[in-house]
């Protein structure tokens, strides 16, 4: 049995992303840049064998995937699935707002001043979502039980299919802060992130009921992509 490991991708950069608004369970597509960074980001990943995919059911999710795949030579034969329940966080009445306007509110919800005391401080990812679930007028925002439950299993369920499978490394794209979260949940010692880059890959190995990191925020394969890139364009 090969040993079962995630390849979680964060999605490319997008017009939200570009224009600094909320963007969770709302969805946006990908720049030309955001598009030319997950292509690079393909080609760094050429030579690494994967058995599946898996998104979220986000549109700029997907479109990650379909770049990605486009990119490695195994792409037109791997079974892609997608998953909500590997989707970003909902933001509720927030969604779509700039980003100063949600972290100008969330830390006055905590009683903090501004954003900066709030990540200055030991502010915990349950204090964030319920912060936020405060905060919504529209009554969307998942409780963060509910959060918990849905990305804990998400990654979970492919994480054990994966493994009663034979193991071996499964591709998948997700968003900036369920990725986060889920790390943070895997390790309770990891500070509460917000700012993983589009297109970075965080790797973690699931091992007889158990997830492991190797690797937060890399952004190497994005750098090897580029190289290739500028090779092929000589």
């Amino acid at each position: 049995m090969e040993e079962t490991n995630l390849y979680i991708v964060r999605h490319g950069k997008t017009m939200f992303n570009t224009l600094e608004r909320v963007q969770g369970w709302c969805d946006t597509p990908l720049t030309p840049k955001g598009r030319e960074g997950i292509e690079c980001v393909g080609l760094g990943l050429q030579d690494t064998k994967f058995v599946e995919a898996y998104s979220s059911d986000s549109g700029r999710a997907i479109e990650t995937m379909r770049l990605l795949l486009s990119k490695h030579p195994d792409g037109k034969d791997l079974p892609y699935h997608t998953d909500p329940r590997i989707r970003e966080w909902c933001f509720g009445s927030l969604e779509g707002a700039y980003d100063a306007e949600m972290w100008g509110v969330l830390p006055r919800v905590l009683n903090f001043k501004t954003e900066d005391d709030l990540f200055a401080t030991d502010v915990t990812f349950k204090e964030i979502a319920d912060a936020i679930f405060e905060a919504d007028t529209a009554n969307w925002a998942e409780t963060y039980e509910k959060l918990r439950e849905r990305v804990w299993t998400g990654f979970e369920d492919i994480a054990q299919r994966r493994e009663k499978d034979g193991g071996g490394n499964v591709l998948i794209v997700s968003h900036g802060l369920t990725i986060a979260f889920l790390l943070s949940l895997i390790d309770s010692n990891q500070p509460v992130r917000a700012n993983l880059l589009n297109g970075s890959i965080n790797r973690v190995k699931y091992q007889d009921g158990k997830f492991t990191i190797r690797a937060i925020n890399d952004i190497s394969y994005l750098e090897r992509g580029k190289t290739i890139a500028n090779k092929e364009n000589a």
